[in-house]
């Protein structure tokens, strides 16, 4: 309770100082690796500024039509995106995104969820990782970030791309781990921010450092945001000191405190 006040206050301040005194909606696009987190901040941030936050959902990358560039490049409004840091740079290059709005949130690691109930396969050493992945019938993991590097990188690091060919699949649009739930995949990797929500899905561990890939969940405004000054405020909540307790809850690593 305690930190909710604290919390509170935080946010409250942050308002007093920009003189934001009328609610405002402030429209978001958010990518699924931060939705945990910013579910349990969100409203904070609405009961101490009197703004609304109002949500949309997309990865940060690929072609499905719910992917954030591609909800933008169809003129979309948006006042906050959250998404995959190198994803938001190539939205800055192209002039979408405010280059002095950028803000680091959160470092996110890759996991693997089992069927609930199930077995947890060790994957603690890349030697194990391996032989897991080969005794594997199945293997999901997500067409964002995670995803793409697992298909592209992993798979070739662990000399194994060939041996998985046929029973590893890129999913687009559904969470990994609620396939898994449903028996549909034996493994699903993706952000461990995005695995732990999924009931149904039992998490077996973070892939061990020298596999892992660490992605950087940041956020910006658009250039053509309506509301700037509320969107800055949301940004600054998001990153503050305060916030860094539920964004490790989470499952994601504070930017003060992940591993290096």
């Amino acid at each position: 309770m305690q930190f909710s006040f604290w919390l509170a206050g935080l946010v409250l301040g942050i308002a007093q100082i920009s003189g934001n005194a009328r609610a405002e909606d402030i429209n978001v696009m958010n990518s699924g690796g931060f939705t945990a987190a910013y579910k349990a901040l969100g409203p904070t941030f609405e009961q101490a500024t009197g703004n609304t936050l109002k949500t949309t959902w997309g990865p940060s990358m690929g072609s499905a039509p719910e992917a954030i560039p591609n909800r933008l490049a169809r003129g979309e409004s948006a006042d906050v995106v959250i998404m995959v840091g190198y994803a938001l740079d190539d939205l800055i290059k192209q002039g979408k995104v405010l280059a002095d709005s950028r803000q680091n949130l959160a470092d996110s690691r890759i996991g693997m969820v089992v069927r609930a109930g199930s077995a947890k396969p060790d994957i603690s050493t890349m030697a194990a990782l391996r032989q897991t992945l080969l005794n594997a019938k199945s293997i999901a993991y997500s067409d964002s970030a995670s995803g793409v590097y697992i298909e592209t990188r992993l798979f070739k690091l662990l000399g194994i791309e060939d041996q998985v060919k046929g029973k590893a699949h890129m999913i687009q649009r559904n969470p990994v781990a609620r396939l898994v739930a449903k028996g549909e995949y034996e493994l699903g990797f993706q952000q461990v921010s995005e695995l732990l929500p999924v009931s149904g899905a039992d998490f077996a561990g973070k892939l061990p450092e020298e596999a892992q890939s660490i992605t950087t969940f940041a956020a910006g405004i658009p250039s053509n945001a309506a509301h700037p000054e509320a969107a800055r405020n949301l940004i600054h909540y998001l990153a503050s000191p305060a916030a860094q307790d539920e964004i490790r809850r989470s499952g994601l690593d504070s930017m003060s405190s992940a591993p290096k």
